[in-house]
């Protein structure tokens, strides 16, 4: 196995796993990161699909107790049925969009400039939104409605742009529609795990004629590696919302946005979709 081609595994992998549930957008990462260590052919795509999947089973290991709880409280607990149920609301705008929408957006909008912008856009946007000052009236997960689902389910929608960020999109609209900035984070969270779950499935469903025994190693490196980026990450996430906003989340999307439109505009960098 060719060891540049397993270096741009890990790199990648790290990349998913430490992006996927910050606001920063991982997709965006990946398309930009790809293409800069020219690794954009068919088995990238599988790829990307592996360790966006060992991302969300990283949450899944680390929220496993409320998992257990839901899981078993599900055919006599009112409660978790009505986390359920919550989660189903929150899902199906994105499941119903994307499916409408999955080969157009994949076609004209996954390449490094798009993104670039998008994370210019959302950055301002998050810089905005954390200006204004909201009153969360729901402190928790269990105190949420389904038309709160259902709104920050049509936020996470939006994420189906890329460069826009899921997570991003999922907890800013949360603070919008009056989710305290804990239960919109831990809620994102959640609702990432029928979303991301559905999208590997559908993309592996599309992709499956180019998937390859010999790809093996290559797809073990890099979901290796999401999956210990991304528990790092999101136990580091939850610690910092505790006492921070996501400001400098957004100033990170609008320098990295502007660099890579300066590059290409320059001629610095070829970049490729």
């Amino acid at each position: 196995m060719d060891p540049i081609l397993l270096l741009k595994a890990l790199i990648l992998g790290i990349v998913e796993g430490l992006t996927e549930f910050l606001p920063i957008s991982s997709t965006g990462h990946l398309i930009i990161v790809g293409s800069l260590l020219d690794y954009t052919d068919e088995q990238s795509k599988v790829f990307k699909i592996v360790i966006q999947l060992a991302a969300i089973l990283a949450v899944c290991w680390l929220y496993r107790e409320r998992i257990v709880k839901v899981a078993g409280g599900l055919r006599s607990d009112p409660v978790q049925q009505r986390f359920v149920g919550l989660l189903v609301v929150g899902f199906l705008p994105a499941a119903v969009l994307g499916l409408m929408f999955h080969s157009t957006i994949k076609t004209y909008l996954f390449n490094p400039l798009t993104v670039a912008g998008a994370l210019i856009v959302g950055g301002f946007l998050i810089l905005y939104i954390e200006r204004k000052v909201y009153q969360p009236r729901i402190n928790s997960v269990d105190e949420m409605r389904w038309p709160d689902a259902l709104k920050v389910g049509f936020a996470q929608a939006v994420a189906m742009f890329p460069g826009t960020s899921r997570s991003g999109a999922t907890i800013m609209g949360g603070l919008i529609f009056g989710l305290s900035r804990k239960t919109a984070t831990e809620f994102s969270f959640f609702l990432a795990i029928p979303t991301m779950f559905a999208a590997t499935i559908y993309d592996v469903y599309k992709n499956w004629d180019i998937l390859r025994l010999e790809d093996l190693p290559v797809f073990a490196v890099g979901f290796v590696a999401s999956f210990v980026a991304a528990m790092l990450s999101v136990r580091a996430l939850v610690r910092y919302i505790s006492n921070h906003d996501f400001t400098v989340f957004a100033w990170y999307r609008i320098v990295f946005g502007v660099i890579v439109l300066l590059t290409a505009q320059m001629g610095w960098v070829e970049w490729t979709a």
